[in-house]
């Protein structure tokens, strides 16, 4: 009697079968954010003016031209003239998001030897913060220095750059 009852204790077990298991529920936040692409245009290219050079022997003389367009020549081995220009451009998106510029150093090259070349260091902004959606967009300047030396073949130096701008 006691099998007997052994089997249909296990056969009831066996047909009940296990219990399954309640569900757990966590909830998550959810967020999505939505920026207009943007839009980066080029209102004026760099110009440093004209440089002469003094005589003898001399390095390290700087040319400059800040962002704000203020021209500096730190040496009085050289004289600073001409009309210059700092780069502007303009930049396009979504309303107060903060926007990214970046900025390599150019080379520059000699257009009457090309072998000759300065290096232009860019005097750039790190970002901007949008002002407005869209149109009109917010305007910025990027100047830039270059290193002189007695040694300098003169002549006119000429480069292109890229300007990049992102959404931090």
């Amino acid at each position: 009697m006691i099998t007997a009852l052994t089997v249909a204790v296990g056969l009831v077990a066996a047909i009940a079968g296990p219990r399954p298991a309640t569900a757990a529920t966590v909830t998550a936040s959810v967020n999505a954010s939505a920026s207009k692409p943007l839009l980066l245009s080029m209102l004026q290219d760099l110009d440093l003016g004209t440089v002469t050079l003094g005589p003898g022997v001399w390095s390290n003389a700087t040319v400059s031209l800040s962002q704000a367009g203020v021209l500096t020549c730190s040496s009085a081995n050289i004289i600073c003239s001409g009309a210059t220009l700092v780069a502007q451009y303009n930049v396009q998106g979504s309303n107060q998001q903060v926007v990214r510029i970046s900025v390599p150093n150019v080379t520059l090259v000699n257009q009457s030897d090309s072998t000759k070349t300065l290096v232009l260091t860019t005097d750039k902004p790190a970002s901007v913060t949008l002002t407005n959606s869209g149109a009109p967009g917010t305007d910025f300047s990027i100047g830039g220095s270059v290193t002189l030396s007695s040694t300098t073949t003169v002549g006119t130096y000429a480069g292109t750059f890229n300007v990049t701008a992102d959404y931090q």
